[in-house]
């Protein structure tokens, strides 16, 4: 195998692994420590926060029987007294039809009352209503704004989607691998595994940074040992071609095999070329550690 069999297809990858980001962010409330049954009492009783705990109990299933509609019944009482989590998390109701007839101009109304006060999850899904023309005109210019308002705040889901946008260069968005760069970093330095994978190819690409394979190689496996596939294919394509590493056809395989049965089908015939570079013995360890790896490094669930 040499380097023109395995090129890492860097620009099919790069938009449609931006556009697979998620709209939703998913925050954490505990009851184990307070009785539900008091839980309830203080937020029929209008306790904001006892509101708030309650619906995300309904919302998850914790403590009590799912209820998608009795979490948006609560997450509306702390929307309309104002607060901004419960306004967002009403928003979001409404854009996924959880517990509500799907309404995008109602998930709108409510992510903006709660993106003006600052709340950083609610001015990234109200970016990305504008990003996908969801209950108002698309307009990438308008996501940018909001996208950028919660990155400041330090929101990694908003830089890494700042990120990608400057480094698209669409929708009236002028292209700027420097501030793509500038923001991918952000996000990456805090976990995000989609920012990671992107700062790779950055990279790998010489795009507003001097070309370092070694520095991509290591975003690229911060974010496959995340399960972003991805990256795991182009850590196997870096492998196989020597670059950011020492050339290593077993490794190569294990990284095609976890990527390929992580869902990227497109990777198997490079995966069946480094097999034959393999002796069967080699082989052989290498189809064990891909099975080690598959079950290690899982693509992540749920809402961003």
């Amino acid at each position: 195998m040499n380097q023109s069999t395995a090129v890492p297809p860097y620009k099919r990858y790069a938009r449609s692994f931006f556009l697979a980001l998620c709209l939703l962010q998913s925050a954490s409330y505990a009851c184990a420590s307070q009785d539900l049954t008091e839980i309830r009492r203080m937020a029929e009783q209008g306790d904001v926060e006892a509101q708030l705990n309650l619906a995300d109990s309904y919302s998850k299933g914790e403590s009590v029987t799912m209820d998608a509609q009795q979490a948006a019944v609560w997450y509306r009482k702390a929307a309309e007294q104002g607060n901004a989590k419960g306004q967002s998390k009403l928003g979001a109701c409404y854009a996924y039809g959880a517990g509500l007839p799907k309404d995008a101009k109602q998930a709108v109304v409510w992510f903006r009352k709660a993106a003006e006060q600052g709340y950083a999850k609610a001015q990234v899904n109200l970016g990305m209503q504008y990003f996908t023309g969801g209950g108002v005109a698309k307009d990438w210019k308008q996501a940018v704004v909001w996208f950028r308002k919660a990155a400041e705040q330090g929101d990694a889901s908003a830089q890494s989607l700042l990120g990608g946008l400057y480094g698209l260069g669409e929708g009236g968005i002028a292209k700027d691998a420097k501030q793509a760069g500038f923001w991918y970093r952000k996000a990456a330095e805090q976990g995000d595994a989609s920012a990671q994978s992107s700062l790779g190819n950055i990279y790998a690409e010489g795009e507003g940074v001097p070309q370092d394979y070694k520095q991509a190689v290591f975003w690229y496996r911060k974010a496959a040992e995340q399960g972003t596939v991805d990256a795991q294919s182009f850590l196997g394509f870096s492998y196989a071609n020597g670059k950011g590493v020492p050339q290593d056809y077993k490794q190569a395989y294990v990284w095609f095999s976890v990527a390929a049965a992580n869902g990227d089908f497109s990777v198997s015939e490079f995966r069946d070329r480094a097999a034959k570079q393999l002796s069967k013995t080699q082989l052989a360890d290498a189809q064990e550690l891909a099975g080690n790896y598959f079950k290690q490094y899982q693509p992540q669930n749920g809402f961003r």
